[in-house]
């Protein structure tokens, strides 16, 4: 059975590659890039997840999804629109509501940002204030109690801006733990690989 491991809108897949040479099992992963799969169409949410949505789809079998902040959203959405296709899920840092005001003061600073530091990240400038303005109203709150597969949570205990949302979906979800990460912050695949490649092998096991 795939694994599909979701990067978020800061990073491109490869920010996945440490995590997984920890890990026992990873001929199994899959990690697509989110750019990519958008295949040239705008960087709207409702474009990613469409795009999200038919490479989920057109995995073999059911799938264990595991996403990290723009990434969790993406799994977290694709897991109450496809109940039997979603064997279990991961989310990392993810928030069940976007926080408007926080989004706002990152697209301050976004803006004042050069174009070169948008290389790293998974979308350009352009895009990357296309897909946040159309993500300021999703709101998972009231139908995160309808996910019934198997569901870890995790954040990171310095990702201040997730660590309610982490709470909050551990309380709500009826088949959900909840692992919070010590000296680690938001980017828990890339600053904290080795222990989260632990928690994973021990989840997926």
């Amino acid at each position: 059975m795939k694994k599909i491991f979701v990067h978020g809108s800061g990073h491109t897949e490869t920010s996945w590659n440490e995590t997984i040479s920890y890990m026992k099992h990873k001929e199994d992963i899959l990690c697509p890039n989110l750019s990519s799969i958008l295949n040239g169409k705008e960087a709207s949410y409702a474009n990613l997840y469409a795009s999200f949505t038919e490479y989920c789809n057109n995995t073999d079998g059911q799938i264990h999804l595991c996403g990290i902040s723009l990434g969790g959203i993406l799994a977290l959405n694709y897991a109450l629109d496809f109940p039997d296709k979603v064997k279990s899920l991961v989310l990392i840092g993810t928030p069940h509501k976007v926080p408007r005001v926080m989004f706002g003061i990152q697209n301050i600073i976004f803006r004042f940002l050069p174009k070169s530091v948008f290389k790293t990240m998974a979308f350009d400038k352009k895009d990357t204030f296309l897909l946040g303005n159309s993500m300021k109203n999703l709101d998972f709150g009231n139908s995160v109690q309808d996910i019934k597969c198997q569901t870890l949570i995790i954040c990171g205990k310095k990702d201040s801006a997730n660590l309610k949302s982490a709470y909050f979906l551990s309380e709500h979800m009826e088949n959900a733990k909840k692992v919070i990460m010590e000296d680690t912050g938001h980017v828990v695949n890339e600053e904290n690989p080795k222990m989260l490649a632990k928690i994973l092998d021990k989840y997926f096991s």
